[in-house]
């Protein structure tokens, strides 16, 4: 079982990955977190990757994800994908677009963590909450082109858990079940031309609080 987390920066997925972990743990499951290698990356050399190098952050991800153990739920915080996604906007670069959604074909659930958290400076690869809307809707497009299914996570705190388990029990097998929670109250005020489906956001959380 793998759970692919992702997300535009500063929205909350590597927190939500601990959360996760920590809950499926609790619930008796063997599980295994990928962190984001990226960060380690740019830890290391203190800076961002150049074009050439975006394929090597590609294939590390990939190989720690695959290298998992079998029996575990994998957290995978994040996935090829935003590097592919990346790639695009920073150097004008979709070679790695096909060896992303590939991967990304081996994940069982895709969440994407909403635009709903304030944007925090934390580390090189921050670009700035500017970006945030651009990336969510080129990760949203190429999920959508290869017709990869994904649901939206929104709340703060233990209702940003609530929803993603909510989420997880309705696409994950049986023993998943025992995870889903009733339907949340809703997260998303926004326009429905911002929505990008997602296994509508809109209809999955029918109780809409408009503020």
């Amino acid at each position: 079982m793998k759970i692919a987390l992702l997300g535009a920066e500063s929205t909350g997925k590597s927190q939500l990955a601990h959360d996760l972990c920590a809950q499926l743990q609790q619930s008796g499951l063997a599980v295994h977190r990928v962190d984001e290698y990226l960060r380690e990356w740019c830890d290391i050399h203190q800076r961002t990757p150049r074009q050439d190098e975006q394929l090597h952050i590609v294939e590390t991800q990939m190989a720690r994800v695959l290298a998992a153990p079998a029996d575990a739920v994998v957290i995978a915080d994040t996935t090829p994908l935003m590097t592919a996604v990346y790639s695009q906007m920073l150097f004008n670069d979709d070679s790695l677009n096909a060896l992303a959604l590939a991967h990304q074909a081996v994940y069982d659930v895709t969440l994407l963590t909403g635009l709903d958290l304030p944007w925090v400076s934390d580390g090189l690869q921050r670009d700035g909450p500017h970006v945030r809307e651009p990336v969510d809707a080129a990760v949203r497009h190429m999920l959508g082109l290869a017709g990869l299914p994904y649901q939206v996570v929104y709340g703060t705190g233990e209702q940003r858990l609530e929803n993603a388990l909510f989420c997880i029990g309705r696409q994950a097998p049986d023993w998943a079940k025992q995870l889903e929670r009733p339907e949340p109250p809703t997260r998303w005020s926004g326009p429905c031309e911002t929505c990008g489906d997602g296994d509508c956001e809109h209809r999955l959380f029918t109780s809409l609080v408009k503020g």
